[in-house]
């Protein structure tokens, strides 16, 4: 059975085909037009609608490339369904490298948004009227904020919803972290109206790290695969299975001053063992940052120059430690030539 055309912004994409349009979203102070770029693949036969966005915060770049190589994949001609490919939301933050808006607000914190309200409001409610509100499933991608990187990581709500769960776990990253919602963030205004969300979390942001971009397209490939947009491939491994984190917590500076790390991204740390030591230029105040639990370190800050209280190692806990590290050490492995 063959599906209807899909319509964005008044813009027909008939089934079969694919087109890029530019989404209106605000004016320049010179009265120059900004667009969130999209592009839509609409397949020949009915199925899911998928989201994919990147770039929310206006410096995580390794989304933007992993949604320009998901648009590249030769199987997308085979589609089942509608994918909606955001690789820029934040144009704003993008263009100036930044994280906000330029009134300095987190488009991430703006969800559902109202057409009469701030910037990042006005933004938040043309994506969820456009295409939030017509998703069946969504991935959101992320980095680290600036100075921080992340582990490849999945984070989602994931006990409230069993198909949430699965697609985390078709996914294929080692680590799987059960988040609770952010108040405004597109996750939380999505899975409140019971739709599946995932948050990919790799890399750093105003980077591009290939050890965070290729597992991208391939877990999305994954979950299109699942959901049934994609034709399964028997050649292809399923990817072993990931535990789910019971939290994480952050380790802080104790002391103003000069970091030095003692552990790696990925690496096992037991509680109360020393991740690093931070001190004074001259060495005379030495102070350790200390693990507060058991875990996997699942993020870290790359800047040495620490303030009191600042969070420098992200640990996220589990029951089963020894298969997650095994996990986490396969998947380095597979991209340790790549610079991980």
């Amino acid at each position: 059975m063959a599906q209807d055309a899909f319509t964005l912004v008044g813009e027909r994409i008939e089934p079969g085909t694919r087109r890029q349009v530019d989404v209106p979203v605000a004016k320049l102070y010179t009265h120059a037009p900004m667009h969130i770029p999209v592009e839509v693949v609409h397949g020949r036969q009915p199925g899911p609608v998928l989201l994919v966005c990147g770039a929310i915060h206006g410096d995580e770049l390794n989304g933007v490339e992993i949604v320009r190589r998901l648009l590249r994949l030769p199987n997308l001609s085979r589609l089942r369904g509608t994918l909606i490919a955001v690789p820029v939301v934040n144009v704003f933050g993008f263009v100036q490298q930044s994280r906000y808006l330029p009134d300095r607000r987190d488009l991430n914190r703006c969800f559902p948004g109202s057409e009469g309200g701030s910037l990042g409001s006005r933004i938040a409610a043309l994506m969820r009227e456009e295409m939030v509100d017509r998703a069946t499933h969504i991935i959101d991608l992320h980095t680290g904020a600036i100075h921080r990187t992340n582990l490849p990581q999945i984070r989602s709500q994931l006990r409230q919803n069993l198909e949430t769960q699965a697609m985390a776990e078709a996914f294929g990253v080692p680590v799987i972290l059960n988040a609770e919602l952010r108040e405004g963030s597109l996750r939380e205004y999505a899975q409140n109206r019971g739709v599946p969300v995932l948050t990919y979390e790799a890399g750093e942001a105003l980077r591009f790290d290939e050890w965070a971009i290729a597992p991208g397209v391939r877990g999305i490939r994954r979950v299109m695969r699942l959901i049934g947009m994609l034709p399964a491939d028997s050649r292809r491994r399923s990817p072993p299975p990931a535990e789910i984190a019971n939290g994480s917590s952050w380790a802080r500076a104790p002391i103003d001053g000069i970091l030095r790390p003692r552990v790696r991204l990925g690496a096992r740390v037991a509680k109360h063992q020393s991740l690093g030591v931070v001190a004074d230029p001259f060495g005379n105040a030495e102070a350790p940052v200390v693990a507060s639990a058991d875990g996997i370190v699942i993020g870290m800050s790359n800047l040495p120059l620490v303030n009191e209280g600042e969070a420098l190692f992200h640990v996220a806990r589990y029951q089963e430690i020894d298969d997650v590290e095994n996990a986490v050490e396969s998947f380095q492995s597979r991209y340790e030539t790549t610079g991980f």
